[in-house]
């Protein structure tokens, strides 16, 4: 089993090795990364004979490595960016750099692919940590080099600039590389971490020893490269300058604590709905999307972090699409998001005043398996989530009369909807069943609602208030969502295994101008054996996640969750959860 099978997400790693004339080590290099099973791809880089026939017998007849020749000596940066073209024609989404000179701990690989993992996008890099065998020039020379860097990237988020062993996301890099001619030689390490930073690619540091052991071979040209990576700052010095204004606003906001969701204040526009109600009882849905403009103009002008997330959602929806092959809707901007978000406040209003009638402005797509459900009459838990719109289908259920949904709702930032909702139709109120936590009791109530044939409507992509404001710790499990692992909430997923019934699947979606309802079999019963318990329930949120990235896909504006959703708040990375 490769060490990649056992980490989460979407990663599938390699390793890169440069090689120039370092021969004597390179057996113990690739004998102490056997145990990882990665597939190596070895760069010679116009080594001499010697090298070359010692590289020759270590790679002949070994599936797990491939040796790349380059016809002249380029240098490390040449020899790492011919790697990873040929992972990436390879299939493979990352590269572990390794140095073939033996300084690394490589018994490391783990944390730097953990880290990965969580956060594919970035450039993971050791953080030397040095015994006495550093030569102490090489290690004045980088804190000078460190400096350098920080002034390039007004931040000090980058750690460190100079280690070779790194994992790089080889799409970003090679698009990089592609457009900007980077330094091939020992000014490449620093260079390619500055301008994925300056790309968005930023870093993560992960401390790891480095030694120089006695006798290994330094390729560093106290003249020449010395003057490569003056030249290098040089040109990094001048290209930050029109970058600046960006690249303090990214220090600043990275300087603001993050929140979770049930900490962010409810913005306070329960008079510019009513407005908003009245404009639409006097001049209907054309007069309420004139005037929407202006209201939601206001609010993604005021709203920086509800902007900023749904920007990196839309974002992931675009990279995601990429990677598949799929067409989305253009253009996909936070504003249009915002604008789709009051389209539906006033489909909910709409909802409940009657104005929305199934087969008219609403319908259940193809072949959809809720009609038999609900001529069955049989209890159905529906696993919701905030794609879509289920209270549009709530509304119609209660005027249909056929079946009834309850909803599960965190109360933390709903009750000023609901009150104006209930100032629309009193039966709006009905069958809302207001939670911060789910406990024996809810689970009774949800019970003999399902008995009775009615339907159970919970969120399965909400997180649980956090333990500051609970006293216990929040239960998430981390699934892959959009490219990157997120955390979905156990609560949900317990509770319909808990409850022994059938469970379904429900988005309503904006297509075309029309919604459409979207339902699903999810499973005719959620088992959580007690032997497996952990892996069958990993197992469930990622199914889930796996249908929600599906529908996010098909109708992107129709997400609202407008907050950083790939992690909760306090937590460096998703794995340390985990």
């Amino acid at each position: 089993m490769s060490l990649t099978d056992l980490i989460p997400g979407p990663l599938k790693a390699c390793i890169v090795i440069p090689c120039f004339n370092h021969g004597a080590m390179m057996a113990g290099v690739l004998a102490r990364l056997r145990p990882f099973h990665l597939h190596c791809f070895v760069i010679d880089d116009g080594s001499h004979a010697s090298t070359r026939d010692t590289l020759s017998g270590l790679c002949a007849g070994q599936p797990d490595l491939t040796l790349l020749r380059l016809p002249e000596n380029g240098g490390k940066g040449q020899a790492v960016l011919a790697g990873l073209e040929a992972a990436a024609l390879a299939g493979f989404t990352h590269a572990l750099q390794v140095d073939a000179d033996g300084q690394h701990q490589l018994e490391d690989i783990p944390r730097l692919l953990h880290a990965a993992a969580a956060q594919p996008d970035k450039l993971i890099s050791g953080r030397p940590i040095y015994d006495g065998s550093v030569p102490r020039a090489r290690l004045y020379g980088r804190y000078l080099t460190h400096v350098w860097v920080w002034i390039e990237t007004a931040s000090l988020s980058l750690k460190d600039s100079m280690c070779g062993f790194r994992v790089y996301p080889i799409a970003p890099t090679l698009a990089l590389a592609r457009r900007v001619r980077l330094g091939k030689r020992m000014d490449f390490d620093t260079e390619v971490m500055v301008r994925l930073y300056w790309q968005g690619n930023e870093s993560q540091f992960v401390s790891t020893r480095v030694i120089y052991p006695p006798g290994g071979i330094s390729h560093f040209d106290g003249l020449r490269d010395n003057c490569r990576i003056s030249w290098l700052h040089t040109r990094l010095f001048f290209g930050m300058l029109p970058r600046l204004p960006g690249l303090l606003a990214r220090s600043w906001r990275r300087s603001r604590p993050q929140r979770h969701w049930s900490g962010m204040a409810e913005r306070h526009g329960a008079p510019g709905m009513r407005f908003m109600l009245a404009a639409y009882r006097l001049g209907g849905r054309r007069l309420f999307n004139v005037l929407l403009y202006p209201v939601i103009g206001y609010f993604w002008l005021t709203g920086g972090a509800r902007r900023r997330a749904s920007a990196d959602y839309l974002q992931r929806i675009r990279r995601t699409a990429a990677r598949q092959g799929i067409d989305v809707p253009h253009p996909l901007g936070s504003f249009r998001h915002f604008m789709r978000f009051g389209d539906a406040m006033l489909d909910k209003l709409a909802s409940w005043q009657g104005d929305i009638r199934l087969g008219e402005q609403i319908d259940f797509a193809p072949q959809s398996p809720a009609q038999p459900d609900i001529d069955r009459q049989r209890g159905v838990l529906i696993l919701a989530s905030h794609l879509g719109d289920i209270e549009v289908c709530r509304a119609l259920a209660q005027g249909s009369g056929r079946v009834t949904i309850n909803a599960l709702v965190f109360s933390e930032h709903a009750r000023r909807f609901e009150a104006l909702l209930a100032q629309i139709n009193p039966q709006a109120g009905i069958n809302l069943i207001p939670v911060t936590d789910i406990g024996p009791e809810t689970a009774i109530l949800l019970r003999q609602k399902l008995d009775l044939g009615e339907w159970v409507a919970i969120v399965g992509d909400r997180t649980p208030v956090p333990a500051s404001r609970r006293g216990a710790a929040p239960r998430v499990v981390w699934s892959d969502f959009l490219g990157s692992p997120a955390p979905f909430p156990q609560g949900p997923f317990i509770l319909a295994a808990a409850l022994r019934c059938p469970v379904a699947l429900m988005f309503a979606l904006k297509e075309r101008g029309k919604l459409h309802i979207y339902y699903e079999h999810f499973a005719e019963r959620l088992e959580l054996p007690r032997a497996q318990r952990a892996q069958a329930l990993q197992q469930i949120v990622d199914r889930y996640a796996a249908r929600l990235q599906y529908y996010c896909l098909r109708s992107p504006l129709d997400w609202f969750n407008f907050f950083d959703f790939w992690r909760l708040p306090g937590q460096s990375a998703p794995h340390d959860e985990a």
